[in-house]
């Protein structure tokens, strides 16, 4: 039976579990309208990187592909939002509208050539010319988007909205739902690299693994835990993994790099062997490649080839899906060695960390320090939640004061954009509508997409916004502080969030006060509509750098002279 490449797009989305498609109008809708008929959700956004970060949020939540769209004038917006889930290994499916052959070159209305834009921020990028080649283009996209090293893909479709798709496909190709969830596939490692692997574990005193986000993107967990628990080995994260082990776990030292707990820092260091899994090497979780020293022993675990050795002359090589090649580990495994002192010197490092930052978890200072904030946000987190972080600021104090405390809870993060996080969490809330989801923001962060309050109201996507309210982008300050002629550079009018959230049919509440926050935590989950918990904290609190070797523990935070104020 013929079959429109509308038709095509909405059965292709409804079997592969594709349940949101987050776009800015107007982009293929005669595919919306299909959408709807077969159970897909177009959610209409207010912006188009919004609508990329709300996929992203999604895939990152769900292991599905997260998809996205916008007209030819929206593209360059668009592409801008996939900048994220390019650098986390993220799928998502961006579909723009373009040009027809017809007009390129002619200067045609809202028309430039965007190819050469997404060339950049995806693994696969092409042009649908025809509604016969969406078949064969959109399988090859989400093939690519899913196997190896997860990225973004872009399809523009022909004419302004994509108005093609409204013509027959002819053959229609069948793709398989595998290739809409990551990772489609499991590679093994070789066994004569798993063979090394393990021989240079049993020679190792002091190993350590440093999880990346390749552990959650490939669900391994558990085989990590696993692992670990046998060979007696303690695990530090990068912020992308958080939560991959909970915090309270025996082996758990944090996360490890520039956004950092100083024992993580301090345990990599002292390692004379650290396993990467699913990591990058990158110079947020190395500390610019001086945590751990480039002269150590590495085992690199990665599913593409090309990343693994980047950073790290002395390493052995794993390549494979992280589950995979984690379960040949332990299949490989000989008798456990005796670490003993090696995981008391680990625990009394960790120890030494919780003490010290007890003292800023506990305080009862107002304004609100962001350290004690942290400590009410993760007591108040329900076991199953999902947590969205932002980036800067945020990102700091989430990798070094929010506990994770149930294998049930799931972290999430901006891999650099300010302003994340919000949008992400309502794409996490629509890929995952039964657990609560929280994004956790500072004020500068939340002002680029607060307008999505409003997409979140008229989608039911009740998700919870606890806003570190300091009344500026803190993390800038120390730049700014010679003069008070600087001052708007990085310090804000008050603007009230509860009345804003208000005015766009949300729940606002305001905690300035550090016990009230679990009540406004307690009152928001019961809410049964969107929240934005507006904290007030302390502009002058900054976050201190991270631990160096050589260095201090920087487990104190930075407070600004009060002649700066």
């Amino acid at each position: 039976m013929p079959m429109t490449g509308n038709d095509y797009l909405a059965q292709t989305f409804a079997d592969c579990g594709i349940t949101h498609f987050f776009h800015v109008p107007v982009i293929v809708p005669g595919a919306l309208k299909a959408m709807q008929a077969r159970g897909v959700t177009p959610v209409m956004t207010h912006g188009e990187k919004a609508a990329a970060y709300m996929a992203d949020g999604f895939a990152r939540a769900s292991r599905r592909v997260g998809a996205c769209g916008a007209q030819a004038i929206g593209a360059t917006n668009l592409a801008a939002g996939l900048r994220d889930a390019y650098m986390a290994r993220i799928p998502v499916l961006a579909i723009t509208g373009g040009s027809t052959a017809e007009n390129r070159y002619r200067h045609f209305y809202q028309q430039i050539d965007d190819m050469p834009i997404y060339d950049a921020l995806t693994k696969f990028n092409a042009r649908v010319e025809s509604p016969a080649r969406l078949p064969d283009l959109l399988r090859t996209a989400l093939r690519a988007a899913t196997t190896g090293m997860p990225q973004p893909v872009h399809l523009e479709i022909d004419q302004l909205a994509g108005a093609i798709l409204a013509g027959e496909v002819g053959e229609p190709m069948a793709i398989h739902p595998r290739y809409a969830r990551f990772p489609a596939d499991r590679p093994a490692a070789s066994g004569t690299d798993v063979s090394a692997a393990v021989t240079a574990l049993l020679a190792s005193q002091r190993p350590i693994i440093v999880a990346g986000g390749g552990v959650r993107s490939s669900g391994a967990e558990a085989e990590m835990l696993a692992f670990a628990r046998y060979h007696r080995i303690p695990i530090a994260t990068a912020l992308n993994a958080k939560g991959a082990i909970v915090d309270s776990d025996p082996l758990a030292v944090g996360v490890v790099g520039e956004y950092s707990r100083d024992c993580a820092n301090q345990a990599v260091s002292e390692a004379d062997l650290v396993f990467f899994i699913g990591s990058l090497t990158g110079g947020l979780t190395t500390r610019g490649w001086a945590i751990p020293a480039m002269s150590t022993q590495v085992i690199h675990l990665d599913i593409h080839a090309e990343n693994i050795g980047r950073n790290y002359p002395n390493t052995l090589p794993l390549c494979g899906d992280a589950r995979t090649v984690l379960q040949q580990l332990i299949d490989a495994a000989p008798q456990a060695i005796d670490r003993r002192d090696w995981l008391d010197r680990v625990q009394s490092l960790r120890a030494q960390w919780l003490q010290t930052a007890a003292a800023w978890e506990q305080s009862d200072a107002m304004p609100m320090r962001p350290e004690r904030l942290c400590a009410e946000l993760s007591r108040s987190l329900p076991r199953n939640a999902i947590l969205v972080g932002d980036t800067g600021h945020a990102a700091a104090w989430l990798a070094r004061h929010i506990d994770v405390h149930s294998p049930l809870q799931t972290v999430i993060r901006a891999h650099g954009s300010l302003g994340w996080a919000f949008p992400a969490s309502i794409g996490a809330k629509a890929a995952c509508p039964d657990r609560p989801v929280v994004s956790f923001v500072g004020d500068g962060a939340f002002l680029y997409h607060l307008q999505e309050l409003e997409t979140a109201v008229r989608y039911g996507l009740n998700v919870i916004c606890v806003v570190n309210n300091n009344q500026s982008l803190n993390q800038e300050q120390d730049l700014w502080v010679d003069s008070t002629d600087y001052d708007k550079n990085w310090r804000f009018e008050k603007v009230d969030f509860v009345k804003t959230a208000e005015a766009f049919g949300c729940l606002g509440l305001r905690v300035e006060h550090p016990t009230d926050f679990q009540p406004a935590m307690e009152q928001a989950l019961a809410a049964g509509r969107p929240v934005v918990i507006e904290a007030i904290t302390d502009k002058w609190v900054f976050s201190p750098g991270a631990w160096m070797p050589g260095g201090k523990a920087g487990a104190g935070s930075f407070y600004a002279p009060p002649s700066a104020n």
